[in-house]
């Protein structure tokens, strides 16, 4: 099919069926105008026809092409669900960041630095004093209890042995009276016991967030005795289940 193109202006001046300068008008620049407009025309008309098979192979891309577009898009889509499922790990981590700052604000709002804290610092203050006096009042009973016995040995009227003897009744009840602190000192001690329940249960918990105690374990660091000279000896009182303790009965049998 052949293609009608446009006749230009030069063309009719070059077969000579136009005149190359209009006399009447007596300048030739409007003429020159004309003619570069017409060579820009031919111009941009042969550079579309020079684009078309191009535009036509762009439509129609190689296998070659096709093989590295989709191979592309794979790595794409692989990155993706990389993507996806870091997305996933750093949601982990942050939820375990925000369960473990709750734990930790119950800690510190009711155990370190609440009220509770000061009741237990309290508490085992009160159970240092309590077995303190009643050490001393059990001390100072059995000690005039001893006078008492020692004073009966010998020869005496009826009236002073029922005034020693009365005395001594005296004297073991007032023992009776300052053991009465073990029932205190026991309530004292329940009550610090609950407190480090407490403590420990949320410790425990904030370890099973971060992967149980075999992960905790990896991260401690070294336990350094820094105990000098008898110090280092020091290791009681021994527990009930404890071993590498010596017994009484070991330091009899060593005298014997």
């Amino acid at each position: 099919m052949a293609v009608q193109r446009k006749r230009f202006r030069i063309e009719g001046i070059q077969s000579g069926d136009m005149p190359m300068f209009d006399h009447a008008e007596g300048d030739p620049a409007p003429h020159h105008n004309q003619i570069m407009s017409e060579l820009r025309a031919i111009r941009a008309q042969m550079a579309s026809h020079h684009r078309g098979p191009v535009s036509e192979q762009e439509d129609n891309p190689s296998p070659q092409e096709l093989t590295e577009a989709q191979q592309l898009l794979s790595s794409y889509r692989a990155q993706i669900e990389q993507c996806e499922k870091l997305k996933v790990e750093l949601d982990l981590i942050h939820d375990a960041i925000n369960r473990t700052k709750q734990e930790i604000a119950v800690l510190h709002g009711k155990s370190f630095s609440g009220d509770e804290m000061s009741k237990v610092t309290g508490e085992l203050g009160a159970v240092v004093g309590g077995t303190e006096e009643a050490t001393q009042q059990i001390l100072e009973a059995a000690e005039a209890i001893d006078q008492a016995a020692s004073a009966l040995g010998k020869a005496m009227s009826p009236d002073q042995q029922a005034q020693l003897s009365e005395e001594i009744q005296d004297r073991v009840v007032a023992i009776f009276e300052a053991c009465n602190f073990q029932d205190l000192t026991g309530q004292r001690i329940s009550k610090v016991m609950a407190t480090m329940k407490f403590i420990e249960h949320h410790i425990t918990v904030m370890m099973e967030i971060w992967g149980g105690v075999d992960a905790i374990k990896q991260h401690a660091p070294a336990i350094v005795d820094t105990r000098v000279g008898d110090a280092r000896l020091l290791n009681g009182p021994k527990g009930a289940d404890e071993v590498g303790h010596v017994s009484q009965d070991d330091i009899d049998a060593l005298f014997n």
